[in-house]
């Protein structure tokens, strides 16, 4: 039987999963972070997962980690310095200036609810999640940070996070970075990312400025210097584009058709794409083609960006910077996984205040600051700050932060904050 102590406040529990033996659970989402007082459901079913609760407030990642190879459980080896970390586990920190590209300013787009990675993101944004020493958001910023051509770096939220955001940045310090919140505070509010750059544009009196525009959640492996040296050599609007290798994930996005570098058709997120070749949401616009009034005022499709894009194709010159390098779309726990695995390339990497005993880490597990893991197994998983995870084996799964998992074979499982789950059958 499992013993599950939820501390939840008002919604109803859902249970569903899948249960493969003795102490296995194979879950989706568990936990709920707006810890009031416990609410223990003893001798639940077998099929063992509490079904979209809450996360906590935004968790970056604090320093110092240490990498560590295999199995451990042995002292750590200490700090590594940045000059030590492996090539995939940082960006370039001095960009070339590049072309004449004129001088810019830059939104990054911050204003998801990230609903398809609850619970860690109920209460967290993602672009605030750690992808080995750093978070999703700032790769880009670092890399905006130290290109001279980008003047003034807006991170545009919604109000639900901007407390979040506000606090992340005055602690990293950006000499760029500015928030810019939009007004609104949940889903069913959304201005649609289109709606939302109009009202930014307004709002931040940027108007006759050219424009970038990333997705704050795009892992991206290209230098952002060489997309702006092409965008300059290229004259009109620039979009970056990625072949995802697959119709069926290409269906997802906007499909670009080419000749040469020139954009001659764009389709968004057709049922029957033509190509695999996609557009990844970065862009960067001469100021005749920051548009977004004008296609909103024709009564167009205000939600995602690719719909201006494919209007803007049909009035507008636009080249794509292709890339073959890696790319990351942070948007479910898969990708996520994935993307933090590509940073830490086969490591582990151990906070130096975790805990870590008797205990394998097989490849690609960050555990972070206050947490413990004894006498288990991981890989490919995360394990956030102060969490415990005891005498489990946990595979390709996010234990989030204050969390307790004991005597569980976990896979691909969403844990979430302040959650007690244990089996208490024994072996």
């Amino acid at each position: 039987m499992f013993d599950v102590c939820e501390r939840v406040v008002g919604a109803n529990v859902e249970f569903a999963g899948e249960r493969a033996g003795p102490g296995r659970v194979r879950s989706e989402s568990v936990g709920d972070p707006l810890a009031r007082g416990p609410l223990c459901l003893a001798h639940a079913s077998a099929t063992a997962s509490v079904h979209k609760s809450f996360s906590s407030a935004h968790n970056s990642v604090p320093a110092p980690h240490t990498f560590v190879s295999g199995a451990t459980g042995s002292p750590p080896r200490g700090p590594v310095d940045a000059g030590e970390l492996p090539e995939t586990c940082g960006m370039k920190k001095n960009l070339a200036a590049g072309g004449a590209v004129s001088p810019m300013d830059a939104v990054v787009l911050a204003g998801g609810y990230a609903t398809r990675l609850w619970p860690i993101t109920r209460h967290r944004p993602k672009m605030l999640l750690p992808v080995a020493e750093t978070t999703v958001i700032d790769r880009v910023l670092s890399e905006m940070e130290s290109d001279d051509r980008i003047d003034d770096v807006y991170v545009s939220t919604n109000e639900a996070f901007a407390e979040d955001f506000r606090a992340h940045l005055d602690a990293e310090g950006y000499e760029k970075a500015t928030l810019s919140v939009e007004d609104t505070s949940d889903e069913d509010e959304k201005f649609g990312v289109v709606g939302a750059l109009a009202q930014l544009v307004e709002r931040e009196g940027i108007a006759g400025r050219d424009l970038m525009v990333i997705a704050g959640d795009n892992l991206i492996s290209f230098d952002i210097s060489d997309f702006l040296d092409f965008h300059a050599e290229s004259g009109g609007t620039t979009l970056a584009a990625y072949d995802v290798g697959s119709l069926d994930k290409a269906s997802s996005y906007g499909i670009v058709t080419l000749d040469g570098d020139r954009v001659v058709d764009f389709q968004e997120k057709p049922d029957d794409p033509k190509s695999t070749l996609v557009s990844i949401a970065c862009y960067a616009f001469p100021a005749d083609s920051v548009r977004f009034s004008e296609y909103l005022s024709d009564g167009n499709n205000p939600d995602e960006p690719g719909w201006f894009i494919q209007w803007l194709v049909e009035n507008d010159t636009v080249s794509a910077f292709s890339f073959d390098e890696a790319w990351y779309d942070i948007g479910t726990p898969e990708s996520y996984l994935e993307a933090v695995a590509h940073y830490l390339d086969g490591e582990n990497l151990v906070a130096d205040d975790a805990t870590v005993e008797n205990s394998e880490l097989n490849g690609n597990v960050h555990v972070l600051d206050g947490a413990t893991v004894t006498d288990s197994s991981l890989r490919n998983s995360i394990v956030f700050d102060g969490a415990t995870v005891r005498d489990c084996d946990v595979r390709d799964s996010i234990v989030d932060r204050e969390t307790l998992v004991e005597n569980l074979d976990l896979s691909g499982a969403l844990i979430g904050a302040h959650t007690r789950i244990a089996d208490s059958s024994g072996d």
